[in-house]
Formats: structure tokens, sequence, C-alpha cells
């Protein structure tokens, strides 16, 4: 890795799929992208540079991986890919940002500044958990806990198994229905007797058979070893614990964009924290500055959705460069 120069041409900020993609566009470009990766935390489950997929341990649905691979392998060779064409990487935070001038500049977790031309936020959304101690085990673990369906539920160990959804909304009865494609049975556990959902979303999981919701409860423990074996519930109303022998657990109560950092940055967010883009582009409300993958994606948050993403920013952020 290189030194940074006094003035980035484009830097990227995130590593998961958007992030990787944009620094393989942006370096065959020439542009000798810097990529500011983050630091591992955990608060309440862990975030790894990589992204999301660095809690996936078999990822089945990406085009050109006809036996499957693990998310941290995927996203190694996303990364292997970046470096061999010139893409720089630093381990750290960015904390905030001030977009008002050119060049822009970017704090770091190290307390310096980053100055670049060219800025693509890819930090991601990160899933919302119980922040169970044995939940997050199992789901880092590839025992059965996940919290995105859409990625997780057509693998061969969940077919044919009862398995079970948190969640009320909109995004856990879509959740709920893609299961029942596969399960025998799928639960819909939810805090409250009646849900948050859309009328339309809640007719359909209502009137599928393989679907049964389980009114006022919530989830106080997952049961198991090396993989699921159960959820304990408590009532919500009553207080009393029942045992559900489920063989799988998806967590549907929200993603959590992270984009605390552009605070005050000017960068227009939607109400729940989404970076705003201009149409089909990647295109900020700040020129020169672009979004892609789940940080402005709040529908599809799939890896070759980001990763699509990820190769259009660094397309408009080498045409923004060369126009200005």
């Amino acid at each position: 890795m290189s030194e940074p120069r006094d003035i980035e041409q484009v830097v990227i900020v995130g590593s998961g799929p958007a992030g990787w993609a944009a620094a393989i566009y942006a370096a065959r470009a020439d542009l000798e992208p810097l990529c500011l990766i983050g630091v591992p935390r955990s608060n309440p489950a862990p975030v790894l540079p990589g992204g999301q997929l660095m809690l996936t341990t078999e990822v089945e649905n990406y085009p050109g991986f006809p036996e499957g691979i693990t998310g941290p392998d995927m996203m190694a060779n996303f990364q292997k890919q970046a470096e061999r064409f010139g893409t720089r990487i630093r381990g750290v935070d960015v904390t905030a940002c001030d977009f008002s001038s050119q060049p822009f500049a970017l704090t770091t977790s190290e307390g310096d500044a980053v100055k670049a031309a060219s800025v693509i936020i890819a930090t991601g959304a990160t899933a919302n958990w119980i922040g169970l101690e044995n939940e997050l085990r199992l789901a880092t673990s590839g025992g059965g806990v996940s919290a995105c369906a859409v990625c997780d539920g057509a693998l061969p160990m969940f077919r044919d198994q009862p398995l079970a959804v948190v969640g009320g909304g909109d995004s856990a009865m879509e959740e709920a229905s893609y299961l029942a494609k596969f399960a025998s049975k799928v639960y819909v556990i939810h805090r409250r007797d009646a849900l948050r959902a859309s009328k339309t979303m809640q007719d359909r999981v209502l009137s599928n058979d393989k679907i049964e919701v389980v009114w006022n409860s919530g989830v106080v423990d997952v049961l198991g070893d090396t993989r699921i074996e159960a959820i304990e519930l408590e009532n919500t109303v009553t207080g009393e614990q029942s045992r559900l022998d489920v063989q799988g657990l998806f967590i549907a109560i929200g993603h959590t964009p992270a984009t605390q950092f552009l605070e005050g940055s000017g960068v227009a967010l939607d109400e729940p924290g989404y970076v705003l883009v201009d149409g089909e582009s990647t295109r900020t409300n700040i020129e020169g500055v672009f979004a892609a993958g789940d940080v402005a994606d709040s529908i599809y948050r799939q890896a070759i959705t980001a990763a699509g993403m990820g190769c259009k920013a660094a397309l408009d952020a080498e045409r923004w460069l060369a126009e200005h």
C-alpha cells in the first residue's frame, strides 16, 4: 500500500461489495482510489470491514460460484482484485465529512484528514438484532440464525424445516412469505396483537396455511449448541415463557444505514437515514459525492445489487472528474 496523496482523486468509504466493486472500476480507470475500509467493532453484533457478508457462512446466489462460497472468502477475493489494480487501503473509520468546498476533507478515526476530489460512500447498513448472546453466536457461526431470508432461506439446512421470523412490518411479512416456499412451517413472532405491515402484506401472510403468527410474544433466548434447536418465547402480556422448536431463526426488525458520520455534512438523507441519490444514478445532492450499495438502498440489499451500484458509482465519479 502506497502513501496517501495530498489530494486523492477518489476516496471510497466502506468495503463491502459496493465499495470493492467501486474500487475495482476506479482502479482500472487509473484513478488510484483510496479505500477507507473501517475498523472491526461489536455493538451489539459484530461489524467488520467487508460488510454483512462477513457474517454470512454460505453464499449460493451470487453468479459465478456454482458450488457457493463463504461471505468472508468472497470479500477477500473482491479485495485482492481491487488491490491487484492498485487500490490503496487504510483500516480507519470516517468520523466526519466536510463537503463545503473542494477538496473535500474526511476526518478519520486516527485524527487526520484525508483530502479528496470525489468521494464514494459505500458504508452499507447493519441489520438490527435482538441482542441475545446465543442469537449472535449462532448468527456468526452459521448455526441457523440469519438477518436475510432471501440470502439464506433457500439453503439446504432450512428446507422442509420449521422456521421462525421475528418482526411485524412489511420486511418480516416478505421474509415469511419467501421462507414458506421452502419451510415445512413458518412462525411469525410478533410482540403485539396486531401487525404493523401493510394490509396487502398482512393478507398474504395470514392467508398462507404454512404461516402461523405467534402474537404478543418476544424471543428471550435461542437454544442450541452448534445449531439452533428452539427459541424461548415470553408472552408480553402474561410473562409466561414457552419453547418453540425451530431449525432456523430470521430476524426482520429493520436495518440501520451506516450514515452517522455524515451528520452535518450536507448530504441529503431520507427519514430512516439512507443516502438519497439522483434517479438511477449514484449522484448525491453534493457535486462530486456519490453513494452505492445498502447505504443508499433500503429495498434490495443484496450483494449483487450493491456491487452493481459500486460499478455505477465509479463510472459516475470518473465522468464527473473528467468534466471538472
